[in-house]
């Protein structure tokens, strides 16, 4: 058995989950997966499940009490009854499923809580500027680290991580839910931009609804026929955003992993402008887009003077070319690793 840690923002985690179960259970080895978080499972969920307390109070509380001891974590206040709960609740499904390892995706607390535990930890490593000693600690104590990128990026998506730390992160590539589609070449009309997706993400906090409408009338400034749909805020949300991305011209889309290896996956030309995420990992990682041979263009915001225009100009970028950052592969790798390690931590007894 593998335990995953599931972060309760967005839904990037989860879909990563899903996808190692699924590369886990067909495999030569095959093995289940119970994911652990703070979101509680969907009705038709069809993975084993433990729903954590939250640390975090729902409304306002009193401030809290050396939340990062003394800056050696991200977040563990002191006399938090959701964060003794929480824990808790770790540590007990570890002593009863004794898992072989556990992914985390992404505490470092819970990576170091299972470390404590003696069990394996996989951390996926989100890109950004993680220096900080929390950081530092928890991906040190893993026994392995992935990132979700192609190697040609693999230092641009970790700046100022010392070496020790990155020279052990393996690059995985983008991984997506769906297979990599063929892509189309360039368009060489004068007006290629005709059907454009704006992909917020579910996290909710990439672009306000007012922005979006803003971004919606720009869209349509040129009057050139532009169909324009919005998935998030501002619009509507799909589970499952393939259909449209797989018609779209281009797509103007955050710089949430999960998002942007989606967009890959269908090869649609992008327009990246990150959202402000902690550690800058939004902007690193459209910063990596924007300096490397990849189909898309980084804006700082959503403000520009000639949305038409710029529209036109990425449509006509080769999509084919996220081919190498989403080669559609990324999951059969993420599951060898992690059958690698279970192996060997099967051999040190005690894991189920």
């Amino acid at each position: 058995m593998i335990g995953y840690y599931v972060h309760h923002h967005g839904r990037g985690h989860l879909h990563r989950a899903r996808v190692l179960a699924v590369q886990l259970a067909s495999g030569p080895e095959p093995e289940t997966v119970t994911v652990l978080s703070s979101l509680g499972p969907a009705d038709d969920e069809a993975l084993d499940w433990v729903t954590l307390p939250y640390d975090v109070d729902p409304q306002p509380a009193p401030q809290p009490r050396d939340p990062t001891a003394h800056g050696t974590l991200h977040w563990a206040p002191l006399g938090h009854d959701g964060l003794r709960r929480r824990m808790a609740a770790v540590s007990a499904w570890l002593e009863h499923a004794r898992p072989r390892l556990v992914v985390s995706d992404v505490s470092q607390e819970v990576a170091l809580l299972c470390r404590l535990h003696g069990v394996p930890v996989v951390s996926v490593v989100l890109p950004g500027r993680r220096d900080d000693d929390a950081h530092l600690t928890g991906l040190r104590a893993s026994s392995a680290l992935v990132g979700f990128w192609p190697a040609s990026a693999h230092e641009r998506q970790l700046p100022g991580l010392p070496a020790d730390v990155v020279d052990r992160v393996v690059p995985l590539g983008g991984l997506s839910r769906f297979a990599p589609a063929a892509g189309r070449p360039p368009v060489e009309a004068a007006t290629r931009a005709r059907r454009v997706v704006v992909l917020g993400g579910r996290g909710g906090d990439a672009w306000s609804p007012a922005q979006v409408d803003v971004l919606r009338s720009a869209l349509r400034l040129d009057g050139g026929g532009r169909h324009v749909t919005v998935l998030g805020p501002g619009g509507d949300w799909v589970e499952d955003p393939w259909p449209v991305l797989a018609e779209a011209d281009v797509v103007v889309v955050h710089g949430g992993q999960n998002a942007l290896a989606e967009v890959a996956a269908a090869r649609v030309p992008a327009v990246v402008v990150p959202a402000e995420r902690p550690f800058d990992e939004q902007e690193v990682t459209a910063r990596s887009l924007d300096g490397g041979d990849w189909p898309a263009v980084m804006l700082e915001t959503l403000d520009h003077p000639d949305w038409p225009g710029l529209l036109d100009h990425v449509a006509g970028l080769d999509g084919r070319r996220w081919a190498g950052w989403c080669d559609g592969d990324a999951a059969r790798r993420f599951a060898a690793l992690v059958t690698d390690l279970g192996r060997e931590a099967a051999g040190l007894g005690g894991a189920a």
